[in-house]
């Protein structure tokens, strides 16, 4: 009898329970809700009034055109307010990154939200060549952190917090919950994941994102793209543009980058960067006679996946960004990288047998997989935006785009996790700076 009570206390749901340890899970999910309700309630508001902001400055822009004349005047300020009241901030996307990879490090200050925030806006209002997703992802990230002492974080605890903040600032600012998560995830490490943050990541993406929607504020509608039969000539086609996306992603990181390093080593005084960058881009801009290529570039994006557009539009919005960013305006690459993305795929269409939405939604996914190393998030970014067909066919072009792009990238905290072939075996551990 003794035996059979033994048995029986074994086999009991409160034992089992316990023995496996779904206590402790239950526990940790509980704690996560918690966190992830906080840091996507945070990111998700900041990310409504940031959208907000940028479509009331957009209208002003379109409507007045002689703010274009203000430039130099917004490059100077802005440059002063990061030389001036930036201080522990200037990193941007690439201080994220590298305290999420050493979460030991300091602080994130919180004067990084509102000051990126404004200078994003500024930007947009007077005409430069920039997105969103980089300020999205750095107020998410800022402001999660100043969660850090309150809620006692240990190091490894801490860097999940940050990984949520940027999952939530990317889910919110595009209205892409899984491509936030996953983007979170796959962003600060090369070739790796980190499975632990799954969890968390994801339940602060979907947060951030019904959070910004609960606010009143939408997002740019993408036609669903029904996909072509799968043979052989769409599956050759895919991968070819797949090759042209990683090259042109490629050349746009080594352009920023390059922009950037002639800016630093021949201007001293920083707020004189865009400020003389301010004049570059209103004198290309006067010379090309058009504002197309000026903001966010929406309208171009959808008309990409509707008619022909000059070739060159990729070409000359790739410019225009890399000077704006790379002379020290800001905002994210991202909404410029679909605009590149789209409009390349826009320009293929005469040479590749795909249809021409396919073409730009390929384009639109995988310049970014290539130039942010996140084909994962990408590809999910894709089904989210223009319906499950593409699924697979963006998931080839994005993984092309990720390996022909090499280990270059937008983001030089990036550390190699693993590398993307065994050719740059060596890299593996080396952050993208020091490639």
């Amino acid at each position: 009898m003794p035996f059979l009570q033994h048995l029986l206390a074994q086999l009991s749901p409160k034992k089992a329970f316990h023995r496996q340890g779904h206590g402790v899970l239950l526990r940790y999910l509980l704690r996560w809700v918690f966190i992830s309700l906080l840091v996507g309630g945070v990111s998700g508001s900041a990310s409504a009034l940031f959208l907000v902001l940028l479509e009331l400055v957009t209208q002003y822009r379109e409507t007045h055109a002689w703010v274009l004349y203000l430039l130099p005047v917004a490059g100077f300020l802005i440059g002063a307010a990061y030389q001036y009241g930036g201080k522990g901030s200037e990193g941007g996307n690439n201080l994220l990154l590298q305290t999420i990879q050493k979460p030991n490090l300091a602080r994130i200050p919180f004067v990084m939200a509102p000051l990126v925030m404004l200078a994003t806006v500024l930007t947009h209002l007077v005409g430069g060549s920039a997105g969103r997703e980089g300020t999205a992802v750095q107020m998410g990230g800022s402001l999660a952190d100043q969660l850090t002492p309150w809620l006692k974080l240990r190091p490894r605890d801490r860097q999940v917090l940050l990984i949520c903040g940027v999952s939530g600032g990317f889910a919110s600012v595009f209205g892409t919950p899984l491509a936030g998560a996953v983007f979170g995830l796959e962003v600060f490490l090369i070739g790796q994941l980190r499975y632990h943050a799954l969890l968390p990541s994801f339940l602060t993406a979907c947060f951030a994102h019904w959070v910004t929607l609960s606010w009143g504020v939408g997002h740019t509608v993408y036609p669903e793209v029904v996909p072509p039969a799968f043979t052989v000539l769409s599956l050759g086609a895919t991968l070819l543009a797949g090759i042209c996306f990683g090259v042109v992603a490629r050349g746009f990181a080594g352009a920023s980058h390059a922009v950037a390093a002639i800016f630093k080593t021949t201007i001293a005084y920083r707020p004189l960067r865009p400020a003389i960058g301010g004049v570059l881009l209103l004198l290309v801009l006067w010379a090309l006679g058009t504002t197309n290529y000026v903001g966010l570039g929406i309208p171009t994006i959808v008309a990409s996946f509707e008619t022909p557009l000059p070739g060159y539009d990729f070409a000359l919005k790739l410019f225009l960004t890399a000077l704006t960013l790379g002379c020290g305006f800001k905002g994210g690459e991202v909404t410029p990288l679909f605009f590149i993305g789209a409009t390349l795929g826009n320009a293929l269409f005469p040479w590749l047998p795909l249809p021409l939405e396919m073409l730009a939604a390929l384009g639109f996914v995988a310049v970014f997989a290539g130039a942010a190393n996140t084909p994962l998030a990408c590809t999910f970014m894709a089904v989210e935006l223009f319906g499950s067909g593409c699924g697979m066919y963006a998931g080839l072009a994005c993984v092309v785009a990720y390996l022909f792009s090499g280990h270059k990238g937008i983001y030089g905290g990036q550390v190699v996790g693993s590398s993307k072939h065994l050719l740059w075996g060596r890299d593996t551990g080396k952050s993208l700076e020091e490639l």
